[in-house]
C-alpha cells in the first residue's frame, strides 16, 4: 500500500495550520513542493500513514459514511478521496468533493495505491450494524 497526501498552500492560508491540519489526521513526514506559484504540502507513506485517519474514522462513528466516499473514488489500482482542510485544522473528518468546491480552501487530496483496494476501504471503514463493524479486516493488504 502507498498513500500520497497532498494540500494547496494558498496565498491567504497559514502555513503552519494546513501543516497542523495534516497532522492531525494522518502519520506523515511532509515536504514541500512548488508548482508554478503554487505551495504545495506533500506526505507519503504505507498503512502506517492512515492508522491515525482509520481511528478518527471510528471515533467519529462515520464508517459507513466513509466507506461510500471511498468506494465512488474507487478505480484500478486503488482509490482516492478529499477532505476538508478547515475540519482537518479541528481534528474531524470531513469528506468533501473537489468538483463541487465544497472545500473553499482547497481540499485535502489523498491517493491509495494498493493491489487490493476493496479490502484496504474495509480495513479503513469497515460495514456495520448499529454502529458496530461486522465486516472487519484487521491488516489492510500487504505492499
Amino acid at each position: 500500500m502507498r498513500v500520497i497526501i497532498r494540500a494547496e498552500v494558498r496565498p491567504t492560508e497559514d502555513e503552519e495550520k494546513v501543516v497542523k491540519a495534516l497532522l492531525n489526521l494522518f502519520n506523515v513526514q511532509l515536504r514541500e513542493e512548488v508548482s508554478g506559484h503554487v505551495k504545495i504540502l506533500v506526505g507519503e507513506g504505507g498503512r502506517e500513514a492512515l492508522v491515525k485517519f482509520r481511528r478518527l474514522l471510528m471515533e467519529q462513528r462515520i464508517l459507513d459514511a466513509a466507506r461510500q466516499y471511498l468506494l465512488r473514488g474507487l478505480h484500478e489500482r486503488g482509490f482516492s478521496f478529499y477532505l476538508n482542510k478547515q475540519a482537518a485544522y479541528s481534528g474531524k473528518v470531513s469528506f468533501c468533493s473537489f468538483e463541487y468546491g465544497e472545500s473553499p480552501l482547497g481540499p485535502i487530496t489523498v491517493e491509495v495505491e494498493t493491489d487490493d483496494p476493496q479490502r484496504a476501504i474495509l480495513w479503513l471503514a469497515p460495514r456495520t450494524v448499529q454502529g458496530t463493524p461486522v465486516e472487519e479486516v484487521r491488516e489492510p493488504p500487504d505492499p
